[in-house]
């Protein structure tokens, strides 16, 4: 072997170890850090001005009195509707992103209620399930939002008054300090998830709609200039971190805050210890999983055939 070889296998190996390396300093740093955020926290929590501003600021801010109590059976369904969508758009949207050369394309019928004058654009067939998925996701957002008016639970994780700022800061305290605040669903959210709650519905589902609009065939080209394609694709991808972020988040706190009551608020509009929330949980996981799995190829060229027509 010349010694140009031997210095061109070096150069690629150390060129490999880099990203590998670069991955382990910034685990290694992120634990660091976290692990210096929780000594902080519990040694705060142990003085006397950071007592009193806990025992001042619990974590949560009182509702209003008008407030509903509990969490109704079709806030259950738009939870699972809801995760179900955001999962399998996640899905799609990583496909779209990893397939470098479709190998099928999707044109839709032009007839019947979706006539129109121009002719139908081709797209792939990983671009035509994350639009589906979008469609899906977005209705049953639109029925959300409607039920979250009409019923006054738009109380629940809205913030109504500005105690909510200290009490976010509080929350966020306590659970760094490992002695995580007093958890009651049912009743009230803590200021932290209240929070976290309106920047998902409010902010970032809004978002991802409009920027995922923007990159589909149906944004009117007359707009183009108001939202530019670039700084479309640069805000989507990091809305899908955001909400994948999110439902790791979410998950962890629901399984490690009580799993049992938690989930019987969630999928079984009820407050107690019982079972039917895990078992509908279990449910949804496997519907989830079995949706995910079933992103094929052949699943999705059947699907899509119901609609359009399908070429290479």
């Amino acid at each position: 072997m010349s010694l140009t070889t031997k210095d061109g296998a070096r150069g690629a190996a150390k060129t490999a170890a880099n990203p590998a390396l670069k991955k382990i300093w910034i685990t290694a740093g992120v634990v660091v850090v976290l692990a210096l955020l929780v000594l902080a926290a519990r040694w705060w929590r142990g003085t006397a001005a950071g007592e009193q501003f806990i025992t001042a600021y619990p974590g949560h801010s009182d509702l209003p009195e008008h407030a509903p109590t509990g969490i109704p059976a079709w806030l259950g369904w738009q939870h699972f509707l809801n995760a179900f969508f955001m999962v399998l758009i996640i899905r799609s949207g990583w496909l779209i992103r990893t397939t470098a050369r479709p190998k099928a394309y999707w044109t839709r019928n032009n007839t019947g209620l979706f006539k129109t004058k121009t002719k139908p654009k081709k797209i792939s067939l990983e671009i035509w399930l994350h639009l589906s998925l979008d469609v899906l996701w977005i209705v049953n957002g639109v029925v959300f939002m409607v039920l979250l008016f009409a019923t006054g639970a738009w109380m629940r994780i809205v913030p109504t008054s500005w105690d909510i700022v200290p009490n976010a800061f509080s929350a966020g305290v306590q659970y760094l300090s490992l002695d995580w605040p007093s958890e009651n669903g049912w009743l009230n959210y803590n200021a932290l998830q209240v929070l976290a709650y309106f920047a998902i519905v409010f902010l970032a589902a809004p978002v991802s709609a409009i920027t995922g609009l923007r990159m589909s065939p149906a944004w009117p080209a007359k707009l183009d200039k108001a939202l530019p394609m670039e700084a479309a694709r640069k805000v989507h991808f990091p809305a899908m971190l955001f909400f994948v972020g999110f439902l790791v988040m979410h998950v962890m706190l629901v399984l490690l805050t009580g799993a049992r009551a938690n989930l019987n608020h969630m999928f079984a509009a009820r407050s107690d210890d019982g079972w039917m929330g895990v078992i509908l949980f279990a449910v949804a996981v496997a519907a989830t999983a079995g949706a995910w799995f079933a992103c094929k190829p052949v699943v999705i060229r059947a699907l899509a055939g119901m609609s359009g027509k399908i070429s290479k």
